[in-house]
């Protein structure tokens, strides 16, 4: 099960003056978007304070966000597929720097909640769009690297800016920390305008072929691995904070170190998740589904020794980020000719994960079994993603054989 990231012709179809500069400015908006991901799982115990709630019930901002991204990742994917795809982009990044805005002044946990809802929404839209632009822009050796340098933006805000803008919350209010995000959006904008050349939309494109892509198994079981499978690491990550002070029995200054490993697994990972799809999608897939599996149990038991767990967790973060690259590619495959929202979709079941992961680390944390118990639950969550894969596999086996038997 080898892969095809993008069937495409042997030239670019879109030519840009500078290429590494338009990958770049593509790269800074996934920059801003990990950054304001991210960062309310490290400001979560000040967030909380801030809005007057506990830290389990602050990690609902976690999911309105990621629910978000659920919601528009498919819709804006499906309206804006025929629109000139560097205005779309605008569009969504200005988008997130005013949900990020709203995020700031917030004046109450629902008026919070509403507004990481709002930011969440043109987050897998813009990964979706950024990813076909930067394919356009390749020729087919690079278009694989293209569309991990995308994600790459991703990675090196957990290594950047989410320890920079943890750091800047917990020394000047949780607040800051989201003005932050909107200065990076303003810059991000710019370097789109000047670099990113004007790139169509999809005449062709119609509601009817962009909803295909619901019409196919593999592309549904892919979704399922992701909002399943990565849940387990977004059952861990998104209580981070409490589980190095609490168990690991750190300071709070601890924290930033924390993100900058997990941001420096993240951007290993991508890298290898790319190399690593070159030989195999499927194959790389479930490696890394055992793989974060089995780390998420093995930081149960490393979380209560404090420093040591920081290099689980910089596993962890590996595993799960070849994962998600190889998502991204798995989808783009399967989803046919539906591409804008097939690449968006991703972003959504991740986000599905984050949701889900928050939640239910919420509820077993709530229910008394301590801040080592999301990890417990994420290895199970990881175990139910192998499954799926397998199903998938099995799936992909049997329509091959028919195919095959019919053309014979």
């Amino acid at each position: 099960m080898t892969s095809v990231a993008v069937e495409a012709p042997t030239a670019p179809t879109v030519r840009a003056r500078h290429f590494v500069l338009a990958v770049l400015a593509l790269a800074m908006g996934g920059f801003a978007i990990g950054t304001t991901e991210f960062v309310t799982m490290g400001l979560l115990p000040e967030i909380a304070e801030g809005v007057g709630v506990s830290i389990p019930t602050a990690g609902r901002v976690i999911s309105a966000y990621a629910l978000g991204v659920v919601v528009g990742a498919p819709v804006l994917a499906y309206f804006g597929a025929r629109f000139p795809r560097r205005g779309l982009l605008l569009v969504l990044v200005g988008w997130l720097g005013i949900g990020n805005a709203m995020s700031a002044v917030a004046g109450s946990f629902g008026l919070l909640t509403a507004a990481r809802f709002f930011a969440g929404l043109p987050h897998g839209a813009f990964f979706g769009v950024a990813s076909l632009v930067a394919a356009s822009m390749a020729t087919p050796a690079r278009r694989g690297r293209a569309v991990s340098m995308v994600m790459i933006g991703l990675a090196v805000a957990n290594i950047v800016g989410v320890p920079a803008a943890t750091y800047l919350g917990q020394h000047l209010g949780w607040r800051s920390a989201y003005w932050s995000v909107t200065g990076i959006v303003a810059v991000t904008m710019l370097l789109i305008l000047f670099f990113v050349p004007a790139c169509p939309g999809d005449p062709a494109a119609t509601g009817r072929r962009e909803l295909s892509a619901f019409l196919r198994p593999q592309v549904w079981l892919t979704l399922l691995v992701g909002a399943v499978g990565f849940g387990g690491m977004f059952a861990v990550y998104s209580y981070i904070a409490p589980t190095i002070t609490e168990v690991g029995g750190l300071a709070s200054s601890a924290v930033p170190w924390f993100l900058l490993a997990f941001g420096l697994g993240m951007t290993a990972g991508t890298f290898l998740g790319g190399h690593l799809a070159d030989w195999s999608v499927f194959r790389s897939l479930l490696i890394s589904s055992v793989a974060t599996g089995l780390l998420l149990l093995l930081f149960f038991f490393t979380a209560p020794l404090g420093w040591p767990s920081i290099l689980n967790l910089f596993a962890i973060s590996v595993a799960s980020s070849v994962l998600v690259v190889n998502l991204q590619l798995r989808l783009m495959e399967v989803a046919g000719d539906a591409q804008t929202v097939g690449a968006a979709m991703n972003h959504a079941s991740l986000n599905i994960a984050n949701a889900l992961g928050a939640w239910l680390g919420g509820l077993v944390i709530a229910a008394g079994f301590g801040y080592t118990a999301p990890a417990l639950l994420g290895a199970g969550l990881s175990a139910l993603g192998v499954g799926v894969l397998l199903v998938s596999a099995r799936m992909h086996v049997r329509t091959t054989a028919a195919e095959r038997a019919l053309a014979g």
